[in-house]
């Protein structure tokens, strides 16, 4: 387990995920103040056991009950249920929400309502509640909230490779193609297209996120752009520029954002897109402090 520091005075509703390792920083790297207070780590691209999620519930239990959030991954799913179950036993008071934000963008292929970067947002917005005193109840609601209005999709341009025995994720090879829609593992189903250059690949994302999200023209929206492992901050940043543009064209404002490498996959070219329908209430509290080792809000 990572655990914050801030948990051992917490006196109030606690935020706890999990999930496995590989994926750095993400989920170890947003444990602190104003975001998770335990993140259990499995080994490389797997989810850690029931048991030990349960542990974590119970460290973390200061009374106020705790929020357990959870990607949308068979393995993650499994454990959260055997850490839910265990912790009705046990007569705690614990709320579950999951995030399966991934867009099906192939009409013709698998909706499989993976949970990717966008959960990483949404920690900091469920934590910032459980500091300002809200209760479970209020916690789980603003978190489910945020996932139902939020919406993510891959682009991968080259494949990763499996850091204990090198075998490559995936068959894209060298070619001069791209994947939209593939699992951040490598996973298939996603569209094979060949490549295109930032905006006309923002155009072909952004617009079926926004309207998955029901985006309209007055809107507020988050942003991130998320590197996979091998996609430089130019390469980021440029991305996210054409973002902007683009949804400030459908007269839709941008107020928040995360550009940078949030939750990668070894050394996979491509990247995450994430756009989230924001109100005031969000807005307001992504606004509030936050310190961990790679997120910082003043």
């Amino acid at each position: 387990m990572v655990i914050s520091k801030d948990l051992e005075k917490a006196d109030r509703v606690t935020v706890v995920t999990y999930g496995g390792s590989g994926h750095e920083p993400a989920q170890a790297g947003y444990v602190g103040k104003g975001m998770l207070d335990i993140q259990v780590v499995g080994d490389i691209f797997a989810a850690p056991s029931g048991q030990l999620v349960f542990e974590a519930l119970q460290k973390a239990d200061k009374g106020h009950g705790v929020l357990l959030l959870t990607l949308n991954y068979a393995g993650d799913q499994l454990a959260g249920k055997q850490a839910m179950k265990m912790a009705k036993k046990a007569g705690m008071n614990v709320r579950q929400v999951i995030t399966g934000e991934e867009i099906q963008y192939d009409p013709n292929g698998e909706d499989n309502q993976r949970g990717l970067a966008g959960a990483v947002a949404m920690y900091h917005v469920a934590a910032a509640a459980a500091a300002a005193g809200k209760s479970l109840d209020e916690v789980a609601e603003i978190a489910q909230k945020y996932a139902d209005n939020m919406a993510s999709v891959t682009v991968k341009v080259t494949d990763a490779t499996h850091p204990q025995n090198g075998m490559s994720f995936g068959d894209l090879g060298e070619t001069d193609l791209m994947e939209i829609g593939a699992g951040q593992h490598g996973e298939g189903g996603g569209v094979r297209v060949p490549m295109l250059n930032a905006r006309d690949t923002v155009a072909a994302i952004a617009k079926p996120l926004s309207e998955k999200i029901g985006l309209q023209s007055g809107d507020k929206a988050f942003v991130m752009i998320n590197g996979c492992g091998a996609t430089t901050m130019m390469e980021m940043l440029v991305l996210y520029k054409d973002t902007v543009e683009y949804l400030k064209a459908q007269g839709v404002e941008v107020v928040g954002n995360m550009v940078g490498e949030i939750l990668t996959v070894q050394e996979a070219g491509g990247f995450q897109m994430n756009l989230a329908k924001w109100d005031d209430e969000i807005e307001a509290l992504w606004n509030t402090p936050a310190h961990t080792p790679v997120f910082f809000k003043e």
